[in-house]
């Protein structure tokens, strides 16, 4: 495995204000590097969401650092840091946020579009991430023709199509059976094959274990274990 794509170093998070102030991470220091699936695991409320929210740049630490690609994020501007989520990472959610009016390609060009990416080989490259998970005759379907899985694969298409450094994926087989979470599992292991590219997949799902290279434990916001 190659160098980190995304890296935390004693993360310390506060959610809320006043009364309601709580303490979601507590030092954690985490790194994903290239070339590995690892899984993020834990009981309801021990801050899997906000890490991954915090590695993915939708939150700022309120102290400790992370870098992505090698970048700090340490007092970059949120449109710095808007910049950096859309150059280097890419989101898979459970409930898949496909755009029902938008067609499979339309919804993987989207990633494409908001990096201001209308070059001609816009179409051709959302039409390849569909051909990697297995959908290039499901081009013109709109969610509600595809099956769950299919869904969620759009949504890993889209999540790569822009060549993202890491894949953060939040509860990415929840809504889906057996078949379909295995389905887009093993989608999820050939991409995080690439040497420059690490897949950080937040489960519950027991099922999905075996496709883990390393499972990392949370609990009340603290790193309490890898294997």
């Amino acid at each position: 495995m190659s160098d980190p794509v995304v890296e935390a170093t004693d993360v310390v998070k506060f959610l809320g204000q006043g009364a309601g102030r709580v303490q979601a991470l507590r030092g954690v220091s985490l790194s994903l590097r290239g070339g590995e699936l690892a899984m993020l695991m834990g009981p309801s409320g021990s801050g899997k969401t906000t890490l991954l929210s915090v590695l993915g740049c939708m939150l700022s630490p309120t102290m400790g650092s992370v870098q992505v690609c090698g970048r700090s994020t340490v007092g970059l501007k949120p449109e710095e840091l808007t910049q950096l989520r859309r150059d280097h990472i890419g989101f898979v959610f459970q409930s898949y946020h496909l755009f029902p009016t938008l067609t499979a390609i339309d919804n993987v060009r989207l990633a494409l579009d908001v990096r201001g990416d209308y070059s001609r080989r816009v179409i051709d490259r959302a039409k390849d991430a569909l051909a990697i998970v297995g959908l290039s005759h499901k081009t013109k379907s709109y969610p509600l023709q595809l099956s769950s899985g299919e869904q969620q694969r759009v949504a890993i298409a889209r999540a790569i199509v822009g060549n993202a450094a890491a894949i953060l994926a939040d509860e990415p087989t929840a809504a889906l059976d057996s078949e379909s979470g295995q389905s887009v599992m093993s989608i999820l292991v050939g991409i995080a094959r690439h040497p420059t590219r690490g897949v950080l997949v937040v489960t519950h799902d027991p099922r999905i274990l075996p496709f883990a290279d390393r499972i990392i434990r949370i609990e009340d916001g603290r790193i309490v274990g890898k294997r």
